[in-house]
């Protein structure tokens, strides 16, 4: 097992494009690191490169003590998961997964007994004897990921290894991939552009748009104090409302104005990000998550939060919540990087902002309790959880925190 660490790394192809810039980050010994964002980011080749299928165009990665970036694939104690299997049709699953043991000239009795254990830890021994083409596309994962792990390399490398199966079994092979990573303790890179996967599974989470990497930090930390508006929309399903707000000082406190109505900024949260006094009477981008908002109606605490009415355009029930699409006053946020988060979540939201760019209402989402009775067309008063609320400087899409 190893550390893995880039450090100013760059990939320019031969015609020019640049695929990711400047990537600098960490994964320590052990560590569940998952690469997330929209297609084309950069994550799969920031994979690449640490598996030595692509060269690096400058700065250095290490694996343990090593500078990786001159060795061969074989030279750097890696195992690579693809989303293809890519496993061989004409040999048993025994013989798949102790292929790479069999490369290495492994002896013959240490080769049976690491496969023994592989497929006993991943619920292949009934199946040993078996080709490719008689087991599911789980257990076909399961055997990919038996020929990674016999090998107990130092790092796993993981491309999208659960695209190719259905939804059932992609949660079922989520929570066996991470059991079978904290067993092992290996330091394992993952790369996703399913942010339900990254949040569920990776120990911290690199968010990475247009080769850049964005935020890295535990999948909490992104969900409730994204650093940008980028991230802000792409974590999170809901993802978090964004409206533009002024904010104002009335009686002494700080207030963000949608419309005709406006929300009290609490102490303790301007307290926490100080640099929003710098934008008094200027606008900003207002983040509210939907669980922040809920159906006054159904709130026992009446002192809790502040408000907001709207009207109803759209109810979801969902069993245990219901999701009610609410109409207020207030311009939503239509920036590229809010419209790139919220395209990978959902594509007809992005329509809906599209639409209403220019008025002066836009739809904020609320995950509300199920007990709550509104429909569409009903004008409903929502309690706000103000003292979780976020702010983003419209021009640099960046979170207003400290000023530093």
């Amino acid at each position: 097992m190893a550390d893995v660490e880039f450090k100013d790394v760059d990939k320019i192809y031969d015609n020019g494009v640049q695929a990711v810039f400047d990537l600098s980050l960490k994964i320590q010994d052990g560590e569940f690191l998952v690469l997330v964002g929209p297609s084309g980011c950069g994550k799969t080749t920031a994979l690449r490169m640490v598996a030595g299928l692509e060269d690096i165009s400058g700065g250095t990665i290490t694996i343990g003590e090593r500078v990786v970036n001159d060795l061969t694939p074989k030279e750097r104690d890696i195992a690579m998961v693809f989303q293809n299997y890519a496993l061989y049709p004409h040999l048993s699953v025994a013989d798949n997964i102790a292929f790479g043991l069999r490369l290495r000239k492994t002896p013959k009795a240490t080769m049976e007994e690491r496969v023994q254990w592989a497929a006993k830890l991943l619920g292949l021994t009934p199946y040993l004897d078996r080709r490719p083409k008689e087991l599911s596309g789980g257990q076909r994962q399961r055997v990919a990921m038996g020929r990674a792990i016999v090998r107990q390399p130092q790092v796993f490398l993981m491309d999208e290894p659960l695209s190719n199966l259905d939804a059932k079994l992609r949660v079922q092979m989520r929570a066996e991939i991470g059991h079978l990573q904290r067993e092992l303790g290996t330091t394992t890179i993952y790369v996703t552009h399913d942010q339900t996967e990254a949040m569920t599974m990776g120990d911290h989470v690199a968010v990475m748009r247009k080769g850049e990497l964005q935020q890295m930090d535990t999948p909490q930390k992104l969900y409730s104090d994204p650093r940008n508006l980028f991230v802000a929309s792409f974590i999170g399903s809901p993802s978090m409302n964004l409206v533009e707000a002024q904010i104002e000082r009335r009686n002494g406190n700080l207030v963000a104005g949608l419309g005709d109505q406006e929300l009290t900024i609490p102490a303790e949260l301007s307290s926490k990000h100080p640099a929003i006094v710098g934008y008094v009477d200027r606008k900003v981008a207002l983040g509210i998550r939907p669980e922040q908002l809920e159906d006054a109606s159904v709130v026992r605490d009446s002192a809790r939060g502040d408000r907001l009415r709207g009207r109803v355009l759209l109810t979801e029930a969902l069993g245990a919540e219901l999701l009610a699409h609410v109409e207020v006053p207030g311009k939503p946020v239509v920036t590229d990087e809010v419209v790139e988060g919220i395209a990978e979540v959902d594509d007809a939201l992005v329509d809906d902002m599209a639409q209403k760019a220019e008025g002066e209402h836009t739809t904020l989402v609320g995950r509300f309790d199920a007990e709550s009775e509104v429909r569409p067309s009903h004008v409903v008063e929502m309690v706000v959880a103000t003292d979780k609320l976020q702010f983003f400087d419209l021009e640099t899409g960046n979170a207003i925190r400290t000023g530093e």
